[in-house]
């Protein structure tokens, strides 16, 4: 797909064209969207033992220079002068207007340096963005993307194997933590964050060693299920991690997508804080909200959601859970919403019932929080 055409490769993507997977346009990068197993094998292949995902397309910048940690806090709502050293932190990138730029992990790689993994698709504007502030602060900023690999290894068996490939102590890692360390013999940051709801782990890896170790992971005694796009977005939409462009986008705040709890008024000045503190003073008008469908139906992003007897707005996120036998989605509703309340979402100019409720929909998951 990638030849001819402008979408980027990862270091990966011949792994992909071997294993005869799907590829799609995504983020600018041609990336598998399935394998010929198909979704709904990986994704229980991820809730029951372990698969394998190439996120080689996102993206990673590195900030360093005596002023680092202080350049990340004003480009980020959370707080990074709370990591030590080994920790990260999900944070939120935002306007003045307080709209998401886009949602990422802060790593603490040392004392003045941090690695910000931000979306694919977000690269070029995040990198504009951060840059805007750079000249504040006696900081310097480096786009990494291009050198780095990335796969995830998640599901309840993901420590089972990667044990036999490392000797890194991952029973030392704790969520939200990383180590440094081998895999393979190839050198890795090995960390444990994850967007399945799972246990498991992501190695940022020279791009060039990326190919040996994702053929180390599959050809172990262990079955491990390459996964695609598909099964990521079922498994994180499960347990009701947001999807930027969906879920948040520049339209939204983080409070009205329930992630206040990511914007630390406290740290002091930040980009967007004014806007975000006069919307908690006043009280946020809509809430990213839970919808489960009672009757049968697939919402797909874009349905007409209706509550309380008028449109509400589209569907943001929208599938049916593979662990659940019924339709789940995502949309904006007004703050008095609550779970139990009816709904309707309009699937092919059918009113399709459904009903407010609380996510994560899925709550079985592996993950150690």
């Amino acid at each position: 797909m990638a030849e001819g055409s402008d979408l980027k490769t990862t270091p990966l993507h011949e792994e992909h064209v071997r294993l005869n997977a799907k590829l799609v346009p995504f983020g600018g990068f041609a990336m598998p969207v399935q394998y010929p197993s198909g979704i709904r094998a990986e994704h229980a292949a991820v809730r029951g033992g372990v698969g394998i995902f190439d996120v080689s397309h996102m993206g990673e910048f590195l900030v360093t220079g005596p002023q680092a940690v202080d350049l990340v806090s004003y480009v980020t709502t959370n707080d990074p002068e709370q990591l030590v050293i080994g920790q990260a932190q999900y944070s939120a990138m935002c306007l003045e207007s307080g709209g998401v730029v886009d949602d990422l992990i802060v790593y603490r790689m040392g004392e003045d340096t941090f690695r910000l993994v931000v979306n694919a698709a977000n690269i070029a504007k995040d990198w504009r963005h951060i840059s805007g502030y750079q000249d504040r602060f006696d900081a310097d900023l480096r786009d990494e993307s291009d050198g780095i690999a990335l796969i995830a290894i998640q599901g309840p068996a993901a420590q089972a194997v990667l044990a036999g490939l490392t000797e890194a102590d991952l029973d030392a890692i704790a969520f939200y933590w990383f180590a440094e360390g081998e895999v393979v013999g190839a050198p890795a940051v090995i960390s444990r964050t994850g967007y399945t709801g799972e246990d498991g782990f992501e190695l940022y890896l020279d791009a060039g060693d990326a190919t040996r170790v994702w053929r180390a992971l599959l050809d172990g005694e262990t079955e491990v299920t390459p996964a695609g796009l598909g099964a990521r977005d079922t498994l994180r939409l499960e347990v009701g991690y947001a999807l930027y462009g969906s879920d948040i986008d520049e339209e939204t705040t983080p409070l009205e997508a329930r992630l206040g709890w990511l914007v630390k008024m406290e740290k002091g000045e930040f980009v967007g804080r004014a806007a975000l503190e006069a919307q908690r003073a006043d009280g946020v008008s809509r809430r990213l909200t839970g919808i489960r469908l009672t009757e049968r139906g697939f919402p797909r992003p874009g349905h007409e959601v209706v509550y309380d007897g008028r449109a509400a707005g589209p569907v943001r996120s929208g599938t049916v859970g593979p662990s659940l036998g019924y339709g789940i989605a995502t949309a904006y509703l007004p703050r008095a919403a609550a779970p139990g309340e009816p709904a309707t979402v309009l699937i092919r100019e059918k009113e399709v019932g459904a009903e407010v409720t609380r996510m994560p929909f899925y709550t079985e998951g592996s993950l150690r929080r």
